[in-house]
Order: structure tokens, then C-alpha cells, then sequence
């Protein structure tokens, strides 16, 4: 309810990114950064600045959005474990309930063929031969990740099959919403979108690369050494992700950087396109818009690049939502993330968690953003997937981001409220025992670390031991990345 009155059921347009950090936007205050569009959407809507995913990684993280559950619960645990249909997703509860639910885009689940709640899936890409990454399952004994060399050396203006594709994409979604206007519907449809960029190979088309001259970018966030150093967690992460080995230069660097701004402004540029067609098809009115990404990417904070940490910049994720009964300009700082998208779907077209839904841990995102900021929410998070010796779980709290690994390693602890830049593992402090003790009482109401731990490493043994071993796997080789529909694989062996 709100200000007296029944919540409008609406359409709902849900445009996902890959592995766009939260802070590389311009509504979230970066300095050099070109995102009109979302910046417009951001500003006709709410903003959620403390949003994250459920898990730095593709194939989980989208588990994860699909059933508004956590790893642990879906068993998708790295980037060769999909979803493919069980639990239940929100759009398997739409079918259920008569609406329209379509995909197009990047879904990443495990096929086509599996029944994951959609009418239709257009240009759909999922992981690669309903197998994708085996490479990253072989834990916690890590093999060297030598798709970190094509991640480093891929890198400037240019095109490629994912620009190809985002394009394609965004074409496809404007034809479907243009075509919508001369389909009438009785109940409210949802259109899944989910573009790939700025996902690596980070090469950007030559009119947004231009945008960003090298001399204006930023610096990079330092690393703490003495965390990197002495952490065996870390040692272990770095020794399997040598994306540092193959930078020649801090120019090097840059450059990435650069291409990586100028992928954000490119989907910046798709999204655009979206809500353009949206707007001349007439069904503004009666859609909210939402945008997010399935996690962000490090781009050389703390020396690191790709996803699979804890900080913010590959934890956390853009969160805009817009539309009827949607305060427009406001930021909200409440702790939210993917799982809530289950039942901001849901409550968007007007339907109610059934029984079997009831225990999910979400919330709805629109019901937030008009009631405000709670003052005390926890996010929760895993990891289990390559370049992790063990499992590394995350609580995010109004105040503080409490990383808890498995296996008897120290943990980390940031004061984001004094400390956003998370420069400061306060863990080592006697002062914060308590703070910890109280964090990981609250970490075991939600999961067993060690219990979960070992389940995910068993189901990954298995899975390798079925592909024909860990050996068998290394010597074929690993994708850099999933190619798109009706390419092959290509195989990366150093």
C-alpha cells in the first residue's frame, strides 16, 4: 500500500549487465565516467547503493536471481554447475499464474532445452555444451587460470563477438517492445534482458573508447600488502589469477581501464536504446524498469581484475529501479541484493509468495523504495568457485562486511560506514573480537561454513572425476570466455 491506495500492478522490463562495477557509473558519483541513460533512469526512479550479489560469479550469481535462494540452496557453486530448472524460478510462479514471461540475452543457465521459467528465450546463451567452465570446479589443489593472459592482452578500441551480440540484443528487445503495442494483454507480461557487456574480452567500440583519453582516468586503489602477504587464502587466489603477470605497464593498465569505461558507456548506450523503445511504444505507464548486473569486476582496485572477491567493486552491483509508485531521485542505502529480485518480480505484476515460497530470505525492492531505508538489513553471499583454496562467505550489514573463510582461515572485517573504501581489515584488532563473535553468530543462522564447504568441494571432485579427471581437464584446456549462440568454444591452455 502506499499513501492509502493499492500498489499498481505493472509490466515489468528487467535489464541485466555482466560484471559492471557498481561504482562506474555516473550517478554513483564516478569522476570521469559517461552513463546518461542511467543516470536519467536513476534519477526518474530509486537507487539502491549498497546492493550485491549472492555470489561473484556468472553461473551462481544468476542461480541465484532465478530462484531468490541461495547457493548453498540452488548447488550451482561455480561457473560448470547451472541452474537448470529446480528450485523453482520466478518465472516458472508466472507461467503458474497465466503472465508472459520472455527472455533475451545472455541467461547462463544449463540449457535450452530445460524447462527454467520462460515462454521464450530469444538469442539465448547458456554455459558451454551444458558443461561450461570444469576448469574452475578443480579445488581446492587451484591449477594456474591462464585465461587471465587473453583477459590482459584483449584490451583496447576495437569490436568483438560480445559487442556483436549486446547489439543484437538490444535490437531484438526494441523489436519485441515496439511489436508489444499491438498485442493486448490481460495480465502483466515480463521481458528479461540481459546484456553481456562490459564482460571481458575488454575491447570497446572506438566511440565510446574515445570518450575516456588516458590522462583523465583515475588512479587505482592500492592493494594491503600486508593482508595479500601473509593471508593463505590469498596467496592461493593470486597464484591461481595471474592477470598482473602478463601487464606489461601502468599504460598497460590504463588502457584496460579505459576500455572497460567505454564498455560501461556502450551498454549505457543499449539501455538507452531499451527505454527508448519503450517510451514510443506507449507502455511507460504501466512498466517498471529495473536494471542491475550479476556482480562487478575489481578493473585494478588492490592490484586485482575479473570478479570473484569480496570487495565491493566485484561484490557489489548497480541497482536502478523506476516506474508507477517508484519515488523518483532517491538513493537508498539499505543492504539488498539478487535473491530480492524474486519477490520484486512477483510483487511487481501483483502476485503474492506462494507456500513453498515462504522461507525465501528476499524482499521486494519496489515495496522498499517506497517505504525507505530500514535501519538494519543483512546481505549474504558465497563463494565456492575457481581461484578458492575454500569457501569465502560474505554479511554485509548496515555498518559492516564481514568475509569468513573456511578451513580455520582468518577472516576479514571492514567498517563501511568510516572505511567505503575498504583499506582497513580491522580483524587483526583485539577491539573488534566481540564485533566478529557477533558476525559469525549470525553467519551460522544462515549457513554451516564448514558443512557447505565440503558439500560444494564433493559435488565439484565428482563432477571432474566424471569429465575424466583433473589432469584430462587441464591438458584440454579452458574457455576464456562462453561464446555466443553458434559459436564453438575456444580452448586456452596457456
Amino acid at each position: 500500500m502506499h499513501g492509502g491506495r493499492r500498489m499498481e500492478s505493472t509490466n515489468m522490463l528487467i535489464i541485466m549487465a555482466d560484471q559492471h562495477n557498481p561504482k562506474m557509473l555516473g550517478c554513483r558519483g564516478h569522476e570521469v565516467i559517461k552513463t546518461p541513460y542511467l543516470d536519467a533512469l536513476a534519477n526518474s526512479g530509486s537507487i539502491y547503493t549498497n546492493a550485491y550479489t549472492n555470489s561473484p560469479l556468472c553461473v551462481p550469481a544468476r542461480a541465484c536471481f532465478a530462484t531468490g535462494r541461495y547457493v548453498h540452496e540452488n548447488k550451482c557453486w561455480d561457473n560448470a554447475l547451472a541452474y537448470g530448472g529446480d528450485p523453482a524460478s520466478w518465472g516458472h510462479r508466472l507461467q503458474e499464474n497465466g503472465h508472459s514471461v520472455v527472455s533475451i540475452g545472455k541467461l547462463h543457465y544449463r540449457s535450452e532445452r530445460e524447462q527454467t521459467g520462460f515462454d521464450q528465450q530469444i538469442i539465448p546463451m547458456h554455459i558451454t555444451d551444458g558443461v561450461g567452465d570444469l576448469h574452475g570446479s578443480i579445488r581446492p589443489n587451484l591449477p594456474i587460470r591462464y585465461q587471465g593472459r587473453q583477459y590482459v592482452e584483449q584490451v583496447g578500441p576495437g569490436e568483438t563477438k560480445y559487442t556483436e551480440y549486446d547489439r543484437a540484443i538490444t535490437q531484438n528487445a526494441r523489436d519485441w517492445l515496439l511489436k508489444k503495442t499491438k498485442t493486448k494483454t490481460s495480465k502483466p507480461w515480463v521481458l528479461f534482458v540481459s546484456l553481456i557487456c562490459p564482460h571481458f574480452p575488454i575491447i570497446a567500440p572506438h566511440k565510446f573508447y574515445d570518450l575516456y583519453p588516458l590522462e583523465i582516468l583515475p588512479g587505482f586503489k592500492q592493494a594491503d600488502e600486508r593482508l595479500f602477504a601473509s593471508h593463505p587464502w590469498w596467496k592461493a587466489f593470486n597464484d591461481s589469477f595471474i592477470y598482473e603477470k602478463f601487464f606489461k605497464d601502468d599504460e598497460h593498465r590504463k588502457i584496460t581501464l579505459a576500455s572497460y569505461l567505454g564498455l560501461c558507456s556502450f551498454t549505457d548506450n543499449n539501455v538507452g536504446k531499451i527505454i527508448d523503445a519503450l517510451n514510443i511504444s506507449g507502455l511507460e505507464k504501466n512498466t517498471r524498469v529495473v536494471y542491475t548486473s550479476d556482480h562487478g569486476d575489481n578493473m585494478g582496485a588492490r592490484g586485482l581484475w575479473g570478479k570473484s572477491t569480496w570487495h565491493d567493486e566485484s561484490a557489489g552491483i548497480p541497482l536502478i529501479i523506476s516506474g508507477p509508485d517508484i519515488p523518483t531521485g532517491q538513493e537508498l542505502k539499505t543492504p539488498v541484493s539478487l535473491v530480492d529480485m524474486y519477490q520484486t518480480i512477483l510483487n511487481g505484476v501483483g502476485l503474492d509468495l506462494c507456500e513453498d515460497d515462504m522461507d525465501l530470505p528476499g524482499c521486494s525492492l519496489i515495496e522498499l523504495a517506497i517505504k525507505g531505508d530500514e535501519k538494519e538489513r543483512t546481505v549474504f553471499g558465497e563463494y565456492h568457485g575457481a581461484g578458492a583454496i575454500s569457501a569465502a562467505y560474505m554479511l554485509r550489514t548496515s555498518k559492516y562486511k564481514y568475509i569468513h573463510y573456511a578451513e580455520g582461515f582468518e577472516p576479514e572485517l571492514y567498517d563501511l560506514i568510516n572505511d567505503p573504501e575498504e583499506m582497513e581489515n580491522l580483524a587483526p584488532n583485539h577491539r573488534y573480537k566481540n564485533t566478529i563473535t557477533e558476525m559469525q553468530l549470525l553467519l551460522y543462522s544462515i549457513v554451516d561454513p564448514d558443512k557447505i564447504n565440503e558439500q560444494a568441494l564433493s559435488d565439484q571432485k565428482s563432477l571432474i572425476e566424471k569429465h575424466g579427471g583433473r589432469e584430462h581437464i587441464i591438458a584440454r584446456g579452458a574457455a576464456n570466455n562462453t561464446p555466443v549462440p553458434g559459436e564453438a568454444a575456444e580452448l586456452l591452455k596457456k
